[in-house]
């Protein structure tokens, strides 16, 4: 299988103005494009990895030769991770539907879910990603270093945000929590009812 970038669903201006257009472009074609083509040299001429998705190299990274599983784990990581999120974002869009309930049973409701999410996002040291995700049949918020992904550990991402430096420094600087406030205008809660729905 020879793994390519996938498209975005909208402009790279379409998250102003809390998402900048530059930022998204360099994020999209740069940086997601290198996970793509670095995991691709990894498993190129690799019998019975070719033909597995990125997805199911993480989910049995114990299967993947010694050699090579920390590239397949770093760029295939950065791969899964970034198809996953580009579709989660999207401005005004309510939180409604099965998601909403189940965040209001979790967390208590919606407030203190944000204040939790983002304390994880904004207290994760260095660079990686926090995660709302199903374990279990049960929501919690986990964080993972680099491009790690939680279906590594058997658990279902729900939604996440990238905390590494490359998604916010260009509007942002050092102002990781003002760029995770950004974050929650921007989330497409109809594509984490989709996700959410098909994994409960």
């Amino acid at each position: 299988m020879n793994h390519t970038l996938p498209e975005l669903p909208y402009a790279y201006d379409a998250l102003e103005p809390y998402f900048d257009a530059r930022t998204m472009e360099i994020h999209h074609t740069k940086h997601h494009q290198t996970y793509v083509d670095k995991l691709n040299a990894a498993i190129k001429d690799q019998p019975g990895l070719e033909n597995k998705s990125a997805e199911a190299l993480l989910k049995n990274l114990d299967a993947v030769p010694e050699s090579i599983r920390t590239a397949v784990r770093n760029h295939g990581g950065g791969h899964v991770n970034h198809s996953f999120w580009w579709p989660m974002l999207k401005k005004d869009v309510a939180l409604a539907g099965p998601i909403a309930d189940a965040i209001g049973q979790q967390f208590g409701g919606f407030d203190k879910f944000k204040e939790t999410f983002s304390s994880a996002a904004g207290l994760l040291f260095g660079s990686g990603w926090t995660w709302l995700v199903l374990d279990q049949g049960k929501l919690t918020i986990v964080a993972t270093p680099n491009q790690d992904n939680p279906i590594s550990q058997g658990k279902t991402p729900i939604l996440g945000i990238d905390v590494w430096e490359h998604a916010y420094y260009l509007k942002y600087q050092n102002r990781r929590p003002d760029y995770i406030n950004a974050f929650f205008n921007v989330i497409n809660w109809e594509r984490v009812n989709e996700v959410y729905t098909a994994a409960a």
